[in-house]
């Protein structure tokens, strides 16, 4: 997995949960910095997609590990 600058465990969380908490995160974010996201909905995976489109955030890895998933978005 690539290197991130911030990290956010929405583990046990259902949607839209892990999304709301991502956007307050990335709000305090500087610009190009990365935020590592873990979370356990299934759902999330197709929320954070549109979530990036929506928000002109840029996806850059998205994967599937031991029950968990994995999402890298940096910051517009």
């Amino acid at each position: 997995m690539s290197s991130f600058d911030e990290e956010l465990d929405a583990s046990g969380l259902n949607c839209p949960l892990p999304i709301l908490r991502a956007k307050k995160t990335l709000s305090g974010m500087e610009s190009s910095k990365v935020l590592h996201i873990i979370a356990t909905d299934p759902g999330s995976v197709k929320d954070f997609e549109a979530f990036a489109k929506q928000t002109g955030n840029e996806l850059m890895e998205s994967k599937e590990e031991g029950g968990k998933f994995h999402f890298l978005i940096k910051k517009a």
